[in-house]
């Protein structure tokens, strides 16, 4: 049923021109803005400086047709920064209202907040070379501020809504991309508070041999009131919504956000969100619900959000999904310990409304209606649950089959190899060191197409792959949505990119002009536009020869979190403030859309996601260090991705990057891996130096010197192999019953107050409760046997619960337990012997 409050009414919306009366087109500032490696960020063209006196010649080139416009971002620096000073025009002052899109960090030179709240304060920044002695703020109505110097232009991190985990000071092949400019200062002025006239301002910046000024820039803040949009609530218990608390943020521009709270009982537990690093439970916390990529210790920021949560406790469980693709923030009893607050971002060009549906029951009944109204669990071919084997740095043939010759010669089984550093990594379609005849209109190559050098990386790819296949393995390939725009000895590279702009097959700004990437991963990469069927079947396409001839059997669907910004566009008409969280699910959606059209049983292996992710699996929980605590974040997020419906998922076990795990880390870590959804290992690009720091089982044996390692991982390795019909068949009645493969226990035991102490046990399956060892120098732990009889898996003895206890855990164990009836699950233990 549905339940109305606030009814809306009608207002009207402001049309503001972006680009005022000044020229976006000053090529030789853009040319200044130039990055290191010859690119530049989208964003500056918004920002244009105007030099005292008038405004700068168009110079040629600075529009046009898509070769000019590829050639000229993929100018070096150099040549930039001559074409800069040979039109007198100097980086002098900069203002960018909504900074680069980032959703953690505060530019030196934006406007905080980007839309300005009445009766709160505002501060507008810029920044300016040294040079500068001087900022002022000019508005329209004739009125000037002094801006105070800020000191050097350098980025705020946003912490009420996003926390960060500590973790190692680490270097790393990824940039830290924390922005800010370098030289620079940052200057600003504060308004406080803010009235509710509209603002028109710019900034002059005052330096000893001349002036500057930004192009006008103009807001309308916005109030909060308690009528002018319409909350609609879907569903029961109608009764957790705080009717009162519902209002909305709106001002001349239309609706910009809407609030509202839900009651919460004091024994509730409050699971959810997507996938969680930082706690099981959310109660007392604040989160927010937004793609991004935060490599390592995520803390409370996430890959893979959603606007979806479980409340557990109290007389009942129910659950709400905010029915939006927009940016949500959560504060969980944080401020108002009974209260739920929800805040919303809207679409300023439409009336102000908002879907929140609630669930009630079981909590998988809960689960099954969120899945059913956003999508459905997918069942992805069994071959998943084989060991698998990764390291980005196996990049040629040779390596590739070494490796598998390793785990064969030391007993190890394993399923599936994922190769990551397989590609030419411009195109992202041919094999390194490929040779072939160029495209020009950007069509796909054949298998035919290409000749493989015998002394190069890849001397034959197909041959490589048919040898995996019949050696008992399967293979994944590494992808990435982006594509290059710095200089590349590759011409399809260069051509793919012209037909990405010319037939409009890349993500835009508002500008018109193709979305660069603004993150720290492949910085200034065009983005293709899923949204758009013909750029979709275009980039498809040009994989298709991996699929029909090499017989690839999937891709890990990686970096699908690099859309930033309100200001990007989409083919389908949508901005960015609705659609950079659809980005990665729509990213994953191509492929598997791929695969049914090519009759292939193919899957995705995706970091990112949001809502309607259980639909295209399998997922792996992203980057992390090779920590205890990394390890505790981990067995979090399979916990609570799970609750939202990503059933088939894994985790780089004991983590991929940094100092490599001790021994005793690493197996702790595999026996837990051996007992989730997917088991795997992977290791960081380390620039090939020695001593390696691969994952591998052989390699932390050597690595550490400990003589345990190769036994014990075997040990678990085969067990997992043993237990593949258990997960294939639990796999197909999570599928069916819309219940997680991996499970928090309060799915189970709702009602069980004891579970929370134990956070990180679960259910594997329908038997099988794993209580992973978390900590070090661990001979035993303390576990909870919910109720029920439970049988031990290693020695047989049988418990009754509820209730703690404490269990040996030697190494090559890992606290498990059977429940007492499930025989043929317990039988697979019989013959798991020991390596002691």
């Amino acid at each position: 049923m549905s339940r109305r409050f606030e009814h809306g009414q009608s207002f009207g919306f402001a049309t503001v021109d972006p680009s005022d009366s000044t020229t976006r087109a000053q090529l030789a500032w853009v040319a200044a803005q130039a990055t290191p490696n010859g690119n530049f960020p989208e964003q500056v063209e918004r920002n244009l400086l105007v030099p005292e006196g008038g405004r700068p010649e168009i110079s040629a080139g600075a529009g046009g047709d898509a070769t000019a416009l590829v050639e000229r971002d993929a100018a070096d620096a150099g040549a930039r920064s001559r074409r800069c000073r040979a039109a007198g025009c100097r980086r002098l002052i900069r203002h960018r209202p909504a900074g680069r899109g980032h959703p953690y960090l505060l530019e030196a030179d934006q406007r905080v907040p980007i839309d300005p709240v009445v009766g709160q304060p505002l501060e507008l920044r810029a920044s300016t070379d040294q040079h500068v002695r001087c900022v002022i703020v000019e508005f329209a109505d004739g009125a000037e501020l002094e801006a105070k110097l800020r000191g050097p232009a350098v980025v705020d991190e946003v912490t009420d809504y996003s926390q960060l985990a500590p973790r190692p000071a680490a270097a790393s092949h990824l940039a830290a991309g924390g922005g800010g400019a370098r030289g620079r200062l940052s200057w600003a002025t504060r308004l406080d508070p803010v009235g509710t006239a509209r603002l028109r301002y710019r900034f002059r910046a005052e330096a000893p041999s001349r002036i500057s000024r930004t192009r006008w820039f103009e807001v309308a803040p916005a109030a909060w009131r308690d009528d002018g949009g319409e909350l609609i609530i879907d569903g029961d218990p109608v009764e957790v919504v705080d009717a009162a608390s519902a209002a909305w943020l709106i001002g001349d521009e239309g609706p910009a956000r809407a609030r509202f709270a839900l009651r919460l009982a004091p024994d509730n537990h409050v699971v959810g969100f997507g996938e969680r690093f930082d706690a099981v439970d959310q109660r007392s916390r604040r989160l927010d619900a937004v793609v991004f990529e935060q490599y390592k210790g995520q803390g409370s920021r996430t890959y893979l959000p959603m606007p979806y949560a479980l409340v557990l406790g109290g007389d009942m469980a129910w659950g709400l999904y905010v029915a939006t693709s927009r940016r949500v923030w959560f504060d969980v009893g944080a401020t108002d310990p009974d209260r739920l607050w929800v805040e919303v971002e809207l679409a300023r060009d439409r009336p102000a409304s908002l879907t929140v549906h609630l669930f009630s029951g079981a909590p998988y009944d809960v689960l099954r209606q969120f899945l059913d109204l956003t999508g459905p669990p997918k069942l992805p071919p069994d071959w998943i649950f084989e060991p698998w084997m990764s390291g980005n740095e196996w990049n040629t043939q040779e390596r590739v089959l070494a490796e598998v010759a390793a785990t064969e010669a030391h007993g190890i089984p394993a399923g599936v190899v994922v190769i990551e550093a397989w590609s030419d990594e411009m195109t992202f379609v041919a094999f390194r060191d490929a040779q072939y005849e160029p495209h020009r209109d950007g069509s796909p190559h054949r298998l035919a197409d290409f000749t493989f050098p015998a002394n190069g990386a890849w001397p034959d790819p197909k041959a490589m792959v048919d040898e995996l296949h019949e050696r008992g393995l399967r293979v994944l390939l590494w992808q990435v949505p982006l594509l290059k725009t710095t200089r590349a000895p590759e011409v399809q590279a260069r051509i793919d990119r012209e037909v990405m702009v010319e037939r409009g097959y890349a993500v835009k700004t508002d500008s018109g002009r193709p979305y660069r990437n603004r993150g720290w991963w492949f910085r200034g990469a065009l983005l293709p536009d899923w949204t758009n069927d013909d750029a979709r079947r275009w980039w498809m396409d040009k994989r298709r020869y991996l699929i029909d001839e090499v017989g690839i059997d999937g891709f890990k669907t990686d970096g699908g979190e690099h859309a930033w910004g309100r200001d990007v566009r989409y083919a389908d008409g949508s901005d960015g403030a609705t659609s950079n969280n659809l980005f990665p699910l729509r990213y994953a959606a191509a492929f598997h859309n791929f695969y049914d059209e090519v009759g292939r049983e193919a899957i995705t292996f995706s970091r990112a996601g949001y809502t309607g992710a259980s639909s295209y699996p399998c997922h792996w929980a992203g980057d992390e260090d090779s920590t205890w605590e990394a390890f505790r974040a981990s067995v979090v997020a399979g916990i609570t991705a799970g609750a939202c419906g990503v059933f088939f998922w894994g985790w780089d076990l004991a983590g991929f990057s940094g100092e490599i795990p001790s021994a005793e880390l690493y197996l702790r870590a595999a026996a837990m891996a051996s007992f989730c959804p997917i088991m795997q290992y992977h290791s960081e690009y380390n620039h090939h130096q020695r001593p390696s720091d691969d994952r591998t089982p052989w390699n932390i044996a050597k690595r550490t010197g400990d003589a345990r390692v190769i036994p014990i991982f075997r040990k678990f390795a085969l067990l997992r192999r043993r237990l593949i019909p258990y997960l294939a068949e639990q796999a197909r009645v999570s599928v069916e019953r819309r219940k997680p493969l991996m499970r928090g226990l309060f799915f189970d035991w709702p009602d069980d107050a004891d579970i929370w102490r134990f956070p990180h046990q679960y259910l594997l399956g329908d038997e099988l409760l794993v209580a992973p060892v978390l900590e070090p120098a661990s001979d035993a732990s303390e576990i909870y046997l919910p109720p029920g009889k439970w049988r031990e898996a290693w020695r047989g003895e049988l418990h009754d619960g509820p209730k703690a206890l404490s269990v040996d855990s030697p190494l090559d164990e890992i606290p498990l337990f059977i429940r007492a009836e499930a025989n043929s699950v317990a039988r697979r233990f019989e013959t798991a012997g020991s390596s002691r």
